[in-house]
């Protein structure tokens, strides 16, 4: 059925969630990603 381990998980996804989830995921991980890599940023800023 499955070629691959990619490929299952892939499916296993695609049961789990809806399209909707995975963009609020998506979406979530970008604004701490900007929240992280700002804080760190900002952070050496002010250590200069």
């Amino acid at each position: 059925m499955f070629e691959s381990l990619d490929e299952t998980m892939k499916h296993d996804l695609k049961e789990a969630s809806s399209a909707k989830e995975r963009i609020l995921l998506w979406i979530s991980v970008a604004i701490v990603s900007v929240v992280v890599f700002g804080g760190l940023y900002v952070g050496v800023r002010v250590l200069e």
